[in-house]
């Protein structure tokens, strides 16, 4: 089992796209509309930002949940108890981005949703007739308009050798939402688990958009796109004195799409907020 990487501009491409997911939770895509550039110049904008004392003005509120989250509120990750190495800022384009980052920053919120939505029809077309019976309407409707859709600027400083024993900078965990959209960081790092509760490196090479399954896609198709565990391991080496900026846009429905029986979106995620602890 390996996660596959499929040429976006390729006929096959969505088939064969679909076919990982199923298969790992995981695909990853080349020659996609994302530029580089503009991914570049997010990394190095958010590096000075996440360095500057500017982000404690950001300070994130604890209702909307936008803003700078501090390596100090950082999360706990189901089932673990040490905080995960990192700092993060929630985008969203109603919530309080600084002011030098805001064009760019919903440029690309914009650009990589537009892009989910295209994917999750992908998804969808390559459904079998008795999972796609279930989806309460088409799974790219599911986002449109959503204000829901969370795009984390996250920032995993250094290593300075005091970090507490076992901690790591994201301990293995599953994403709540429906798809979830990555740029390759500028730093390695990041594992799926194999069936066999084994770990593999994900395709990470700079340029690499790597896409998951979330668990509201999981429910609403009834487990049949798995929602894998995925981590970030701390480097080591040379690589420890790196920081690691990610771009994760966590794709969500609208508040009250319907994702099964038991559960709409907005019933599904305060479910996982609070066995996360920020609710």
């Amino acid at each position: 089992m390996q996660v596959q990487v499929v040429d976006y501009l390729a006929d096959d491409a969505p088939e064969k796209f679909v076919k990982s997911l199923r298969e790992t939770g995981f695909g990853v895509l080349i020659n996609h509309p994302i530029k580089q550039e503009l991914v570049e110049s997010i990394y190095k904008n958010w590096y000075e930002f996440f360095c500057s004392e500017e982000k404690h003005d950001f300070a994130f509120d604890p209702e909307k949940q936008d803003g700078f989250f501090s390596a100090d509120v950082s999360e706990t990750a189901k089932g673990h108890t040490k905080k995960d190495i990192k700092e993060y800022y929630h985008v969203y384009p109603w919530g309080r981005i600084p002011k030098q980052l805001h064009d760019e920053i919903l440029s690309y919120y914009n650009l990589a949703s537009n892009l989910a939505a295209e994917l999750l029809d992908w998804v969808e077309e390559h459904s079998p007739a008795d999972v796609s019976q279930h989806y309460s309407e088409r799974l790219s409707n599911m986002i449109k308009d959503t204000p829901n859709t969370l795009l984390r600027v996250l920032h995993y400083p250094p290593l300075q050798g005091d970090e507490e024993p076992g901690a790591i900078r994201a301990a293995a965990h599953e994403d709540i939402n429906l798809l979830t959209i990555l740029p390759a960081a500028n730093e390695p790092g990041l594992q799926v688990q194999r069936k066999d509760d084994s770990w593999m490196d994900v395709p990470s090479d700079f340029g690499n958009l790597i896409i998951n399954i979330g668990d509201m896609l999981q429910e609403a198709s009834q487990g049949y796109f798995p929602s894998t565990s995925h981590r970030v391991i701390n480097p080591t080496g040379k690589a420890s004195d790196k920081s690691r900026i990610s771009l994760p846009l966590f794709l969500h429905p609208r508040s009250e799409v319907k994702l099964s029986e038991r559960h709409t979106q907005a019933s599904y995620l305060l479910e996982r907020l609070k066995e996360l602890g920020v609710k």
